[in-house]
This record gives structure tokens, sequence and C-alpha cells, in this order.
């Protein structure tokens, strides 16, 4: 588990684990002062706790600064402990052990656990746990039901207090997130901000200016007005066309996105409209070509709309061209010029859709493409 850096949500838990050890001290001082007369050696008990008092000053210390909070100290942390439990039946005795005296670490020895559980998680706190308990165990001799008790508190410990840590750990890491991605939201709109009050305007005004000229500046006019479409989607966040996996979905959106332009104008759900990423292509792909036959007969000036009903999604691209003399597309189709009857109807008869031509002469011409979401 990466540690936190300083100022982070873990620095409370160290500090708490430092407190925990203090607090479990002060009340292995007066177990001792109770039991000194039964112990084996009483005066080496009072130089255990003096070592017990230096090392929580260590560790308090040690612990405070996150580049210490790694395995040289952690490990001396877990061997100081055991150290003390290896030589607690020398100093309080077998029989006073027998006979219901507690050990010399009693809680103090789950300082530790903590360490490893706020260092690592619920794993390194449950491996520390079963080394201390284990320890402690085997040296008193024999198990009764208070010192297996004691055990199986010092494994919960460090499983709990290991999983508060690790979601301590992610909260930080996800609110720093959170603040990257606001900044850059922050700096992103300055930047729209200064762009829309200088390079989209001159784009803008390019465009208009230009929009009825011929030649090279009105070419110049129709390239303004595409990249002024372009910047304006890129800073506003939308979402780029992006290829899919071929067995999953895409939003038809994002794929008829890219047909926007000066000229062109689309309009869509403010939800995505998911499809089938092969149904979505074809649709796309059908959409392409009924916008050709807007540049080429209706000066390029058209109209997408995405219209998600439920079962069926359509999309409709109209123009306000001359519209579509009665018997063309039948006359087209005889003199081998397909766009309709394939780049257009065949696709949507493959995908078990239907194409709905509306057109009168000199007031425009509509065309719907209608997909079910499940192919028939």
């Amino acid at each position: 588990m990466p540690s936190s850096p300083p100022g982070g949500f873990a620095d409370p838990l160290w500090r708490s684990v430092a407190v925990f050890r203090f607090a479990s001290l002060a009340y292995v001082g007066l177990l001792v002062l109770r039991d000194a007369g039964r112990y084996a050696h009483p005066v080496a008990a009072g130089g255990v706790l003096l070592v017990m008092l230096a090392w929580s000053g260590v560790t308090a210390v040690g612990y405070a600064r996150p580049a210490n909070r790694r395995w040289p100290l952690l490990l001396a942390d877990l061997g100081v402990v055991l150290a003390i439990l290896a030589v607690t039946p020398w100093v309080v005795g077998r029989p006073a052990l027998a006979a219901g005296v507690p050990a010399l670490a009693v809680a103090w020895l789950a300082g530790p656990v903590l360490a490893w559980a706020v260092s690592g998680g619920r794993r390194r706190g449950t491996v520390a746990a079963l080394l201390v308990g284990g320890t402690d165990l085997i040296t008193r001799g024999r198990i009764g039901p208070s010192s297996l008790t004691g055990a199986i508190l010092l494994l919960l410990a460090g499983a709990v207090v290991g999983h508060v840590a690790r979601l301590a750990v992610s909260t930080e890491e996800r609110l720093q997130r959170a603040v990257e991605l606001e900044a850059a939201t922050r700096e992103r709109e300055r930047l729209a901000r200064d762009i829309h009050d200088s390079v989209l305007q001159v784009l803008s005004l390019v465009q208009r200016r230009g929009a009825h000229l011929d030649g090279e500046a009105g070419e110049l006019a129709r390239l303004a007005g595409q990249q002024e479409v372009a910047l304006r989607a890129l800073i506003s966040g939308a979402p780029p066309t992006s290829p899919a996996d071929p067995g999953g979905e895409v939003d038809l959106r994002s794929l008829l996105s890219g047909y926007a332009s000066a000229t062109v104008q689309v309009s869509a759900p403010a939800t995505p409209v998911p499809l089938p990423a092969s149904v979505a292509r074809e649709v796309a792909a059908a959409t392409a070509a009924a916008l050709d036959n807007v540049r080429r007969h209706a000066d390029g000036r058209g109209w997408v709309l995405v219209e998600d009903e439920g079962d069926t999604v359509t999309v409709s691209v109209r123009d306000a061209g001359p519209g579509i003399p009665e018997g063309r597309l039948v006359e087209a189709a005889r003199q081998g010029r397909l766009g309709v009857a394939q780049a257009i109807r065949g696709r949507m008869t493959d995908l078990g859709g239907e194409v709905r031509i509306i057109s009168t002469p000199g007031e425009g011409t509509e065309i719907e493409l209608m997909v079910p979401r499940r192919s028939r």
C-alpha cells in the first residue's frame, strides 16, 4: 500500500499509535508495581519497563516522519516486542505465569501490530498479529482462555486498523485526483475565455465576412468556420470520436458529432445514445452518405437530428435545397449511381432498419434513418 504524504489522512493514525503505546505502557507500569513481589526477577522487570519507555519514545519520534515508516523501523519495532516477550518467562517466572500473573508487555505488545497495519493494510497487520500473538502464546507455556482471547483480539485489531488505514490512503488519493481535475477544469475554463475573446471571434468574423465570396476567399471562410466549430467542441470538453470494441457498444453521438461544421448542425440528446459498435458505424456511414448529397445538391447546408425512442433510434438529415424531382432516384439507380440505393438504403436494410425520404421540390429534402435496437 502506498504511503501517505506528509499531512495526509494517515498521519492521525500514526499519532494514535504513539498515544496508544504510552497509554498502554502506563497500564503495564501499574501491573509491574502491583505484581513485582511475585516476579522471579523484579529488578529486571524494572529494566524491561525502562526499555519499553525508551522504545516508545523512539517509535513516536521515528514514525512521525513519513520517510521512516519503512521496513528498517517496522522490523526493529517488531523485534523489540518479540525480544521482550522472549525474556518474560525468565523475568516473571514460569510459576507466576502459570498462576495467572500477566505477562510483561500486556497490551503494549499491540504497538508494532498497529504500526504494521497502518503502514501496509490488513495483510501486513494480520502477519504482525500472528507473529506477536503466536510468540506470546509460546512464552506462556500453556494456553488459557484469557491468553487465547488476547491473541484473537490482537488479530482483529491488525485486520480492522489495516482496513481503516487502506481506506484512508485510498480516500486521500481520490481527493487528490479530484483536486487535480478541478484545477485542470479551471485552467481549461480560463483558456476557453481567452480563446473565445480572441481566436474564436476572429474565426467567426472570417466565416461571416467571406461566406458569400467565391474562389479562395470563400474557401478560406469555409475552413475558418470548420475550425471554429472544432475549437468550440474542444474547449467545451465534447467527447471525441474514438474507435470502439467491435463487440461492445458505442455512443452514436460521438460518431455523428464529427460531421458538425460551419454549414452542418448536429443536434442530439443530452444523454448517451448507445448502439452496438457495428450498428453505430453503419448508421454513421449512412449519415455521411446523406450529408454528401447535401454538399452536392444543397450548397452543403444541412441539419442532423438524433432521436432516441427507446426501441428505435432515428437519425434525420435535412437540407433546404431544391428537393428531389419525382423519379430521380430510380433514374440515378439505373445510371449506376447507387449513393441512396446502396450507401443509405442498403445499409439500413442490412441492419433491419428503414429509410424514409421526404422531399418537396423547392423546399428541401429530409432523409430519416430508423434502426431498431436489435437487428431483425
